[in-house]
């Protein structure tokens, strides 16, 4: 049988086409406009996620026999408020992820109903990008919309509501609203009060590889697919990631250098670290996670490429970087081009270079800007350390993973071995892998992932250059604590 699945990002939508023995039959990806209407707002039209979907299935299975295609499901960018109303019609674009305008909001869930209580009812605290302060800002900015508010939706839900007309939701993605009781997989009644939001106005809750329903038949003929192929709730996108690398079960981690970067270790129990430093969250495999998110990891490196050097040939930027040059570099750069999730929870935080003389080159603030992300992902890293977690390897996806370099700054910095699997396609084949197990063709998450995931390449740590960057991340830590106080004053 075939399985589809489909990774609605920030920038496009990824679709992958997967034989139920993992084989991977076709991919294809469609882009859509992102807007900017004030600094730090990031929005988009949900409707233009859902054309290139279909588009984009309708080009995956061109060729291939659609009577063999038995599920559907997704990953999906997380936390975007999507609201609709009586009519299940968008009443306003959706407010994404990356958003920064919830600074207000956000203030009032950590400082006036308190951190505490929002790690009781949640397991975790307010950040500005996740969807209980974007509905608070809508309730307090644009009370008109939230009056008509009967369904609040995330991203990737939204499209399978408008493939089956059910409105739901899954374990993974709805941990990142803050709406979320992530130890019971349920709905918390005291976030929902709190936000003045009703129960019925949120989407049913299932496990990310339970079905909710089968393409709608008008669907099922405009693309020419039995009308009982199943859509499989699917999970957030980093979820799905870890799905997509295997990093499912106890103890294990994955690393994403997506246009976001994380760092995600799975866990069999469910926990929480004191300062709510990572996000705790209900994993796609019917268990738990912890979480380190970064707004910006690799948008930092095509920020750099496409907007300031010019250029779309990043792989010839970076061979400038040579062996010498690791561990030595005297530039640093802090990535907070969006502000800053974790561990630092600061909205006003930005992207920054320090360190640069006359004799800089552009090569060494290349070498900056991947070093940056890395150090970033490491500040997480150690976060997790302090908990008593120990790790000693690593699996690595996204658009940044296909840079040999990057994943050798990667295993030096963060000192981890850098296993890479035969499929970097994250968060697509992690929904197809879910498909599959909806539709029987696995009994478990677990299984899938055991069966199909294969690693092909470990990147090992140097000695002599861990230590190096030892060093160099020791003062990179540094950075951000003396320019706290700066971001705020310059916003």
């Amino acid at each position: 049988m075939l399985y589809i699945g489909v990774d609605l990002g920030t920038s496009a939508v990824k679709l992958l086409l997967m034989e139920e023995n993992g084989r991977i039959v076709n991919i294809v990806s469609r882009e859509y406009p992102i807007s900017f209407p004030h600094p730090g707002w990031s929005e988009q039209n949900p409707e233009d996620w859902y054309e290139q979907s279909i588009e984009g299935i309708r080009e995956l299975i061109a060729d291939a026999d659609r009577s063999r295609i038995a599920g559907i499901s997704f990953g999906g960018q997380m936390h975007g408020l999507v609201i609709l109303d009586e009519n299940d019609e968008v009443i306003r674009p959706a407010i994404l992820w990356n958003d920064g305008r919830t600074a207000k909001e956000c203030d009032y869930l950590n400082n006036v109903i308190g951190k505490d209580k929002l790690s009781a009812y949640t397991a975790n605290i307010s950040f500005t990008g996740f969807t209980a302060p974007k509905i608070l800002w809508v309730k307090n900015n644009e009370p008109e919309n939230f009056s008509k508010i009967s369904k609040i939706m995330l991203p990737k839900d939204y499209i399978a509501y408008r493939l089956t007309g059910v409105h739901c939701t899954d374990v993974s993605d709805a941990s990142g609203m803050l709406l979320f009781d992530v130890k019971n997989r349920c709905w918390s009644k005291e976030m929902c009060e709190i936000c003045g939001v009703k129960e019925e106005q949120l989407a049913r809750v299932y496990e990310s590889y339970e079905t909710v329903g089968t393409v709608l038949p008008q669907i099922a003929e405009q693309l020419g697919i039995p009308a009982t192929v199943k859509v499989a709730a699917g999970g957030g996108d980093n979820a799905a990631a870890a799905v997509g690398t295997g990093t499912v079960g106890d103890g294990m981690c994955n690393i994403s250098l997506g246009t976001s970067g994380t760092i995600f270790i799975s866990s069999e129990k469910f926990g929480v670290d004191s300062n709510n430093a990572l996000h705790a969250f209900a994993h796609a495999d019917g268990h738990y996670h912890l979480m380190g998110c970064m707004l910006s990891a690799a948008s930092c490196n095509k920020w750099w490429m496409d907007e300031i050097i010019g250029t779309k040939d990043y792989a010839a930027q970076q061979s400038d970087i040579t062996d010498d040059k690791l561990g030595e570099n005297h530039v640093y750069f802090l990535p907070y081009l969006m502000g800053e999730r974790s561990p630092h929870n600061d909205p006003n935080a930005r992207g920054t270079f320090i360190g640069m003389t006359m004799d800089t080159t552009r090569a060494d603030m290349t070498q900056a800007v991947l070093e940056g992300v890395a150090f970033a992902l490491r500040d997480s890293l150690e976060v997790a350390k302090s908990l008593g977690i120990r790790i000693e390897r690593t699996k690595i996806c996204g658009g940044g993973a296909k840079s040999p370099l990057w994943k050798r700054m990667i295993a030096n910095i963060m000192n981890l071995k850098v296993d890479v699997i035969e499929s970097e396609e994250g968060p697509a084949m992690g929904g197809a892998m879910l498909a599959a197990v909806a539709c029987g063709e696995y009994a478990t998450v677990e299984e899938a992932a055991a069966k199909i995931v294969r690693v092909v390449d470990t990147v090992e740590p140097e000695a002599a250059l861990v230590e190096k960057y030892e060093a160099r991340y020791q003062q990179f830590r540094q950075i951000y604590p003396a320019c706290r106080e700066l971001f705020g004053r310059i916003q």
